[in-house]
């Protein structure tokens, strides 16, 4: 599968006022509110109010802001899936898969926004687009296994199942607040309720 390259690089030392997390943040926010295309290097020193000689201390351009994004968001996603797949049984790898991505959403919500808004108009987009396809890939195979243990109803197509599960734990990005009512856990408990209720094989 396509691999991004070590898009953080060495640490720099920050100067007053910002260090290179405040950058991508900003960066980050910035792409989900007009998006990446559109958005120039004056944006970003405007938003910061920095230099773009101050910018470049902490950031080499705005592609690695792109990069080290796309980078957290992926690895997080990865990481939850290769947690889930060390389970023993078909049915608790995809509830581990359920739980893992829903976490990583409302822990990492700007930079999975950014991930689920790329056009795929750049070579690092690309290959974003690529993991993320060979991530959805290894979770059909998660659900055609559950499918075979007779855990997940056998009539349903295992991609499409894939993409409805998935669209409902994406939209979350749309209107979860980290500082709002809902709790992560429960939101865990609740999307996991609602996807494997309509998923389960029925007696």
């Amino acid at each position: 599968m396509p691999r991004m390259t070590n898009a953080a690089g060495p640490a720099r030392r920050g100067r007053p006022g910002h260090d290179r997390a405040d950058i991508i943040r900003a960066g980050v926010q910035i792409f989900n509110e007009q998006g990446y295309d559109a958005t120039s290097v004056s944006d970003l020193t405007g938003r910061l109010g920095l230099t773009k000689s101050a910018l470049y201390h902490h950031v080499d351009s705005k592609e690695q802001i792109l990069q080290v994004a796309l980078e957290d968001a992926l690895g997080g996603l990865e990481k939850a899936l290769s947690d889930a797949l060390a389970r023993p049984t078909a049915g608790e790898r995809l509830t581990g898969i359920i739980r893992g991505a829903v976490r990583v959403l409302t822990e990492r919500q700007p930079e999975v926004t950014l991930l689920l808004r790329l056009r795929g108009n750049s070579e690092i987009e690309s290959a974003a687009l690529a993991r993320r396809r060979s991530f959805d890939h290894t979770v059909t195979e998660l659900v055609r296994e559950a499918q075979s243990e007779g855990l997940v109803r056998a009539d349903l197509d295992a991609g499409v199942a894939t993409r409805l599960i998935f669209g409902m734990i994406n939209s979350v990005v749309e209107w979860y607040r980290s500082d709002g009512a809902v709790d992560p856990d429960l939101l865990c408990d609740e999307i996991l309720t609602v996807a494997m209720g309509g998923l389960q094989a029925r007696d």
